[in-house]
């Protein structure tokens, strides 16, 4: 259905928000980036989808988990879907060397387990 692949920086949890969830600096600059890199597309907000996530780090100490949130908020505020809609993630994690840091983002249909 939908494959991207952005070459950015996963943005660590405690660099996108200070306090109850104010947004940074760093992650509205993180968001206008990754908005402007993923192409124009909707999804029927009515789907029952599939995300596939696979973060590119250049740095071995960092979470898996740490930026999910970030672009699951991002991409449904570009495509115009409800996370509550995602019924399936997968996410994977690789080393890179710095400056090679990645973020691939798979948006699929929910396939039905017959």
């Amino acid at each position: 259905m939908l494959q991207i692949h952005l070459d950015q920086k996963p943005l660590s949890v405690n660099e996108a928000w200070k306090g109850k969830r104010f947004k940074t600096d760093k992650y509205k600059s993180f968001e206008k980036a990754v908005l402007f890199q993923m192409p124009a597309k909707k999804i029927n907000p009515e789907l029952l989808l599939r995300v596939e996530l696979f973060f590119g780090f250049s740095s071995s100490l960092s979470d898996i988990d740490n930026p999910v949130k970030m672009i699951l908020d991002i991409a449904q505020k570009k495509y115009g879907f409800n996370d509550r809609n995602i019924f399936e993630l997968n996410i994977r994690k690789c080393k890179v060397e710095k400056g090679k840091e990645f973020i691939d983002i798979g948006i699929y249909n929910l396939l039905p387990f017959e």
